[in-house]
């Protein structure tokens, strides 16, 4: 990991202890979200956002941008171009909107990325169990086979936003997932970040395990939330998967905020 705590690679151990004794089995598939889940970047593209529309003589707040957080990449588009229009009189294209926004992020993480603490030790661990793992994101095809080729072998499914013909909060990325998979959504966790994830993934029949990264996810019946991937594992998964919620989401985190696990597989 470099100094400024960022790895442009990172590959996932295959070594692991052995599975322990556990009251439910460990799901058929974990599908993960990506931006503020796996990888830390959603300060990315807040700063694009930011440098698109402040461009064009508006103003861009850090409110305005957490209302984008986990959307789908037209609709950031459709809401920044209607943005720009009503403030300043600027007529923009959704769609280049979109272009520019993902240019500047996948040249930032292509730079040098932050993983989400416990992130890569799970994926470990999963690959370990023989556990298959799927990246579901609204970001496009671009973006996320540039993340997933940081973790060489972890994904064996990759959806992304201009895959499917509803993004999140519908249900298709996760049951388009499953699909590709060969399993059952309702046999799947999903982990997500943001409220419109989670309400993608639950809509799809996906057990949910939310760990809010930017935007507060409230409580639900039968919703599971953690404050930090460092505090999950395995068994935390099976518990998640056999439909017995579990919520830490407050509770102090025993391993601060940085990720314990070297990405370098140390």
């Amino acid at each position: 990991m470099t100094p400024d705590g960022t790895t442009p690679t990172a590959s996932p151990s295959t070594s692991a202890p052995g599975p322990a004794a556990r009251e439910h089995p460990l799901p058929a598939a974990v599908l993960w979200d990506m931006d503020g889940t796996l990888v830390d970047t959603e300060p990315h593209w807040i700063a694009a956002e930011t440098a698109l529309v402040t461009r064009h003589g508006a103003s861009w707040d850090h409110e305005q941008a957490l209302q984008l957080v986990g959307s789908a990449l037209p609709e950031s588009g459709r809401v920044l171009a209607e943005h720009l229009r009503a403030a300043v009189g600027v007529h923009v294209d959704p769609a280049e909107v979109v272009e520019e926004l993902l240019d500047a992020v996948v040249a930032a993480v292509s730079a040098g990325v932050v993983w989400r603490p416990g992130a890569l030790a799970l994926l470990r661990a999963l690959g370990a169990a023989g556990v298959p793992c799927a990246l579901v994101t609204m970001s496009y095809r671009n973006l996320a086979t540039t993340v997933a080729g940081m973790v060489p072998g972890a994904f064996s499914v990759v959806v992304s936003g201009d895959e499917v013909e509803r993004g999140k909060p519908a249900p298709d990325p996760y049951l388009r997932a499953a699909q590709l998979l060969g399993v059952s959504a309702q046999r799947c966790v999903a982990i997500e970040d943001s409220p419109t994830g989670v309400a993608s993934a639950e809509a799809a029949g996906c057990r949910v395990l939310a760990c809010p990264h930017m935007v507060p996810i409230p409580p639900a019946p039968g919703r599971s939330r953690v404050a930090s991937l460092a505090q999950v594992d395995l068994d935390v998964l099976a518990r998640v998967a056999g439909g017995q919620p579990v919520d830490s989401v407050g509770a102090p985190d025993p391993v601060g905020s940085a990720d314990p696990v070297d990405p370098a597989g140390g």
